[in-house]
């Protein structure tokens, strides 16, 4: 499944984030992330970047909801 860029932002956002957070977490650079975030659809750039960013973000407790006919989402994992 390829993120959307919403979806990343959306996700930083739940998880209470910065993009340097985010850059940190999934060893992209700061100004990839803020280009990548500047972008609208899937998470362009090179495929492996796309990947660092999503493993991060479901590390750390993010599920990402493909599109269903209602829209992709994103939701947090419940606290165990």
């Amino acid at each position: 499944m390829v993120i959307s860029t919403r979806q990343a932002k959306a996700a930083r956002a739940l998880l209470a984030w910065s993009q340097e957070d985010l850059a940190r977490e999934s060893g992209v650079s700061i100004p990839t992330v803020k280009r990548l975030e500047a972008e609208d659809g899937p998470i362009g750039g090179r495929a492996d970047t796309g990947a660092k960013l999503q493993s991060a973000l479901e590390a750390a407790g993010v599920i990402f909801i493909e599109e269903n006919g209602d829209g992709p989402g994103v939701r947090l994992k419940k606290a165990t």
